[in-house]
């Protein structure tokens, strides 16, 4: 694996959006300097030690998610089972991102992972904290249903936030070039729906209509309902962080009874 992706995934995101065309930062957003989202951290892998002291370059950022309960963090399945025997996962609240910060844990993937093909992905998993996070309100989860619930009209007339981690775009035109793969910055920025299905919820991410949305480096990241919710979470989306956002819901039965597996006292 080569420097470029342990530092920064820039090749990584590249070569994922290639075969998946998996979303991986936030564009057309705001740097989060109040601290609004300080529940969501930036995810970590450590390789494995392969007795090469000059591969040894330590740990990368990965990904993103959200604090679920003081030991549970929410992340996408393809976030975690990449990786090889041995890697050490971490998870770091702090913006910017600092591995130095971050907490170790063990991840656990939907044991149905991208079983389902694009109908439902179960492309969830949480990685469960060594030690609680204090001073972090967890987000909380939506009902079962709770999307399924709501009118088309107020669907469409809802503000979903999105957060994480990683590369942005703030201009309009161009392509890969118009892409800073900074993958340290925790972000946000707003958006609208699109559609809603059985497994996965749409969002719109035009700067032309006012909207924002994901990138690399945002891979299970919260989309937040204005309570702040968590709604659902990044999977995938167009290859140049322009149109739309494939997210993929946190309020089904799938989800939900997944994470309650991990939310038991």
């Amino acid at each position: 694996m080569t420097r470029t992706i342990r530092s920064g995934l820039a090749l990584a995101a590249a070569l994922v959006l290639l075969m998946t065309q998996t979303a991986l930062g936030i564009v057309f957003g705001e740097v989060d300097e109040d601290g609004e989202y300080p529940n969501v951290g930036a995810l970590f892998a450590q390789l494995p030690d392969d007795g090469d002291p000059a591969t040894d370059e330590g740990p990368f950022q990965a990904c993103s998610g959200t604090l679920i309960a003081p030991t549970v963090y929410l992340t996408a399945a393809h976030c975690v089972n990449w990786a090889p025997a041995g890697t050490v996962f971490s998870v770091s609240f702090e913006s910017p991102s600092d591995p130095t910060t971050a907490t170790t844990g063990t991840a656990h993937e939907h044991p149905r992972a991208w079983s389902g093909g694009l109908n439902d992905a179960f492309d969830i998993a949480v990685v469960v904290l060594d030690r609680p996070q204090t001073g972090i309100e967890p987000a909380p989860l939506p009902s079962h249903g709770q999307l399924s619930r709501m009118s088309a009209k107020a669907l469409r007339s809802t503000t979903f936030t999105a957060v994480g981690y990683g590369s942005v775009r703030q201009d309009k035109e161009g392509g890969w070039h118009s892409i800073d793969f900074d993958n340290v910055l925790r972000r946000y920025a707003h958006q609208s729906a699109l559609s809603l299905t059985k497994a996965w919820l749409t969002l719109s991410m035009n700067p032309s209509t006012g909207n924002g949305g994901t990138c690399y480096g945002d891979s299970g990241g919260p989309h937040f309902l204005p309570d702040g919710t968590v709604a659902s979470i990044t999977v995938t989306g167009d290859r140049f962080c322009r149109a739309t956002d494939k997210t993929y819901r946190i309020d089904t039965r799938t989800s939900l009874d997944f994470l309650s597996g991990f939310l038991r006292d």
